[in-house]
């Protein structure tokens, strides 16, 4: 009589184990749902990152949406003026959980050069921000490397140490200007 196959024998190699979280946040992190929120200059910028030369969709997030229900990353790009904030602030609070943000620009960061009366100094004091974007306008390539920062956000692998650089071994993550003065 012959012995019963087991697992191993019958599928081989094609056997992947792993935690349901770490595969739920992989398929998150490769498949990023952005919904822009563009009132200037920064939202031409990210037109041209959907464009064929910097190609958003190599990065998962090619399905823009413009239902606050069906995205997760939402990209505010320009300048947010005070009668904008409780748009935004609904806009936000009708995502569904998990989201994130990323602010694009001077304008959403910071208010920009725009310090007057109307324009709200960064978006950060109505809902809360996941990764700033510096320029005026920023660079495509700003925006592309502001999605990955999300994506390390989702999977866990973000080492959140402020604004220090960190350079890390398969061992820690210490700040780099501590790893190049040894």
């Amino acid at each position: 009589m012959k012995n019963p196959a087991t697992a191993v024998d019958v599928l081989g190699e094609s056997i992947i184990t792993t935690r349901v979280d770490a595969m739920v946040n992989w398929a998150r992190e490769s498949s990023l749902w952005p919904m822009i929120f563009g009132t200037a200059c920064c939202a031409i910028e990210f037109m041209g990152v959907t464009a064929s030369k910097y190609d958003l969709a190599r990065f998962g997030a090619e399905a823009i949406r413009f239902s606050p229900r069906q995205a997760d990353l939402m990209i505010v790009a320009g300048t947010i003026t005070y009668k904008q904030g409780p748009v935004l602030k609904q806009i936000y609070d009708q995502m569904s959980e998990p989201k994130w943000v990323i602010a694009m620009g001077a304008c959403a960061s910071s208010g920009g050069f725009y310090d007057n009366y109307t324009t709200m100094q960064g978006i950060d004091t109505i809902i809360p921000v996941d990764v700033y974007v510096a320029g005026c306008p920023p660079r495509p390539e700003a925006l592309l490397d502001a999605i990955i920062q999300i994506q390390g956000i989702i999977s866990g692998n973000h080492h959140d140490k402020g604004l220090q650089t960190m350079c890390c071994n398969e061992n820690a993550c210490t700040p780099c200007d501590l790893v190049k003065a040894r």
